[in-house]
């Protein structure tokens, strides 16, 4: 039986718990001063590609745009997914790229992957643009089906179709799920609330295995690390970077941060005489609460 090619592409974002984010005059991100990580909707698109590897074999290679620090990011990602191969799209000239301009080095990037991807996965959307656009124009330019809000999927290997399950939202309307049969190749969005289910012994069994060998790779992940740059992808200059880039930021304002309105008290349990004082509050507030 066949195995499959899968694909993802992955962000390296600001990791936002820091509360350090730099920006560049030009209202850009500025990464050499923020700190990194590998996005969290990208994680579950990585854990999608490793349930196609657990249950049919699938080969995986990760890719990025992004700078040379991102090979870190990909070697979590590995770590991950055991993944087979990892590419870099790395060039100053991508600099500044909104999501069409993304779009563009990222299908450039896959096709320059080993093997003809029949499955290329995304993450619904980037914590720090929320756009959710990227993914829908990759899909786009790459010319494949493009499935979104993907929550499960099973594919056929002899008939080469996937069926995958999506979540619908209209108006009014909340957690339709819609099931859908496409023919390979396809690009898929998962969604945030997607888990991966291993049920027979023998996944849970292939499960262990490749976790035990991703541990390895990731080890050694440089070995199995390719860095692509503009001319090497073969990206067309005029649609990549700043030049490639429709959207314009006018201006970045930092959010503030909220003032605290509460003010807490620590009470000792051991103390009665606190204790006693707690429940008299407790009492108070209960009898002027409005109970409906």
């Amino acid at each position: 039986m066949d195995s499959i090619n899968t694909a993802v592409i992955v962000k390296l974002e600001p990791d936002f718990s820091e509360g350090n984010v730099s920006y560049n005059p030009d209202g850009t991100l500025n990464r050499a001063e923020t700190k990194n990580i590998l996005g969290p909707h990208s994680a579950i698109a990585v854990s999608a590609a490793f349930y196609a590897k657990v249950k049919y074999g699938a080969k995986i290679s990760i890719g990025t745009m992004g700078p040379p620090m991102a090979e870190s990011m990909l070697q979590q990602a590995q770590l991950m997914s055991n993944a087979d191969e990892l590419c870099l799209f790395s060039d100053r000239i991508f600099a500044g790229a909104d999501t069409l301009a993304t779009a563009e080095v990222l299908k450039a990037g896959v096709q320059k992957m080993q093997g003809k991807m029949d499955v290329v996965f995304s993450g619904h959307r980037a914590s720090d643009g929320e756009t959710g656009q990227t993914g829908p124009q990759t899909a786009w330019k790459l010319g494949m089906t493009f499935l979104g809000h993907v929550i499960d999927y099973e594919i056929n290997l002899e008939s080469r179709t996937i069926r995958a399950k999506r979540l619908v939202r209209m108006q009014g309307v909340y957690d339709v799920v819609e099931e859908v049969e496409a023919p390979l190749p396809v690009f898929i969005a998962i969604d945030p609330s997607y888990k991966p289910r291993f049920n027979t012994v023998s996944q849970r069994l292939a499960y262990e295995k490749y976790q035990k060998e991703a541990n390895e790779r990731a080890q050694n992940f440089k070995q199995y690390l390719k860095v692509f740059n503009a001319i090497q992808i073969e990206a067309d200059p005029k649609l990549i970077g700043i030049s490639g880039s429709p959207t314009i930021v006018y201006k970045v304002e930092r959010i503030p941060k909220g003032k605290a309105a509460r003010q807490a008290e620590i009470i000792d349990g051991s103390n009665q005489e606190q204790i006693r004082k707690v429940v008299v509050r407790l009492r108070q507030s209960l009898s002027t609460a409005v109970i409906k």
